[in-house]
């Protein structure tokens, strides 16, 4: 990344450096804030358990990516910018809109 400045460093070395005072983290201000306690009222607000944990993950896992199924094919293609612009000014799904509108074209103008 340009102009960013990262430092390698084991955790022995971070962890020598702390006890030599030489941290540059607050660890005693993070260590005096008791962590989240529910108070066992509000559901909204109970932390989740391990199990909901692991299942969100693994249904996050199974949406990355391009749905089964699907006949898409990435490609590279140039547009004028004119007509990115005005696809693109009516907000998200330009894309799908310009797909549509190819989709369209071909019905009157069928390939040779």
């Amino acid at each position: 990344m340009a102009g960013s400045k990262m430092t390698l460093t084991t955790t022995d070395k971070m962890s020598a450096a702390r006890k030599r005072g030489e941290s540059r983290t607050d660890v005693a201000k993070v260590r005096a804030n008791a962590p989240y306690v529910w108070d066992g009222k509000t559901e909204d607000e109970r932390p989740l358990t391990r199990e909901e944990m692991q299942a969100g993950v693994e249904a996050y896992r199974k949406q990355r990516g391009r749905p089964a199924g699907s006949d898409k094919e990435s490609t590279t293609i140039r547009f004028d910018r004119d007509i990115l612009a005005a696809f693109r000014a009516a907000g998200p799904g330009w894309q799908t809109r310009m797909n549509a509108a190819l989709r369209d074209w071909l019905k009157t103008h069928p390939p040779a």
